[in-house]
């Protein structure tokens, strides 16, 4: 047997021209395409409206490398963690987050980090490469169906905020979006997705450049040099100034208003001075802010805020006139922490 193309790698067109070649009517092609990007099929034998003969001559010259789940963990607060194997036996994750008004999936960009947050569990694995977009789109059809399986209601949201980091993965993390919105895909509304970035200034400038419609958050943390790079390097070559200046283009270039997001820790950036440096941040840009409960990673050094001093924070901020949200940690039970499912499965898997 010949070595057999991934079918999802090329289009609705090259389908078409394989099937006349073989003898197949080219309206299948559509067929094929609504099973790959609409129904998020994974096997050529869940294309029921296809004959058996069409289905084995798909078999014979393609595949379909998709993203598997290969672990499940529900919380007690409806929350789902799943990890994902892909087809090279690699782990990723993603997590669908119930709340009163929405169910958003949280998905993953990368397999691993390169940038190793100090409180982050992905930090901790090698980035071993790049998803692909379709892998990215598996894991939001798994998510879509866990909703409705386990909830019966439909995803409203999706989060780049999984593992890895979406703007070093620029040309994937678009065209999974562009499937994703597609009236020929999932056909959900760009402003019902958010793109979380640790800060690449000029990947920031590039999403205004190219005029993009979906959301963009900032994963700030601190607003002070120091303190920001001894927690996330990457602001050794994107300082804060940067950072400011490349937000605002984005804002110029599609009236889209990003977020801040700020996962306060215990005694490293929970107080009033850091409130001021981080309301001094926000003057340059319209945004909101996201104040985030920390989940604790094993081994890690930092450690939840107290609530009084979350409250004093967002206070200080709302008197400088900016919208903050305080997010609160969910599925506490279950390996909640970005990166920490997959990080168990990864150790479990190299014992």
């Amino acid at each position: 047997m010949e070595d057999r193309q991934d079918i999802r790698t090329i289009s609705r067109e090259q389908i078409a021209e394989f099937l006349v070649q073989k003898g197949e009517k080219a309206f299948r092609a559509k067929q094929i395409d609504e099973w790959l990007w609409k129904k998020g099929a994974q096997s050529f034998d869940e294309m029921t409206n296809l004959s058996a003969a069409t289905r084995a001559l798909l078999s014979e010259h393609f595949v379909i490398n998709a993203v598997k789940v290969a672990e499940k963990q529900v919380s007690n607060d409806r929350t789902i963690k799943s990890s994902f194997r892909t087809f090279d036996n690699s782990m990723v994750e993603g997590v669908l987050i119930p709340t009163a008004s929405r169910m958003t999936a949280c998905i993953s960009s990368q397999i691993g980090c390169s940038l190793t947050c100090s409180f982050c569990a992905t930090g901790r694995l090698e980035r071993l490469r790049n998803l692909n977009a379709d892998e990215i789109f598996d894991q939001v059809v798994h998510i879509a169906r866990q909703s409705q399986e386990h909830y019966g209601i439909p995803l409203t949201n999706i989060v780049y905020m999984g593992m890895g980091e979406p703007l070093l993965n620029y040309s994937n993390v678009l065209e999974s979006i562009e499937r994703i919105t597609s009236p020929d895909g999932l056909g959900m509304s760009p402003r019902r997705i958010t793109v979380s970035t640790a800060g690449i200034a000029k990947m920031i400038r590039k999403l205004g450049d190219d005029k993009v419609r979906f959301n963009l958050a900032l994963s700030l943390h601190a607003a002070n040099e120091e303190k920001r790079s001894r927690i996330m390097p990457i602001n050794d070559s994107n300082n804060l100034k940067e950072l400011a200046e490349a937000m605002r283009y984005f804002y110029e270039q599609t009236d889209v208003r990003p977020t801040l997001e700020y996962i306060i820790f215990k005694d490293f950036n929970d107080s009033l001075d850091d409130a001021r440096q981080l309301a001094d941040f926000a003057r340059g840009f319209p945004t909101k802010i996201n104040i985030i409960e920390y989940n604790p990673i094993e081994g890690g050094e930092f450690r939840k805020a107290d609530e009084r001093k979350v409250e004093a924070f967002k206070a200080y901020l709302e008197t400088r006139n900016l919208v903050v949200n305080v997010r609160r940690s969910r599925g506490r039970d279950i390996d909640a922490a970005c990166g920490q499912l997959a990080n168990r499965s990864e150790v479990a898997r190299n014992l």
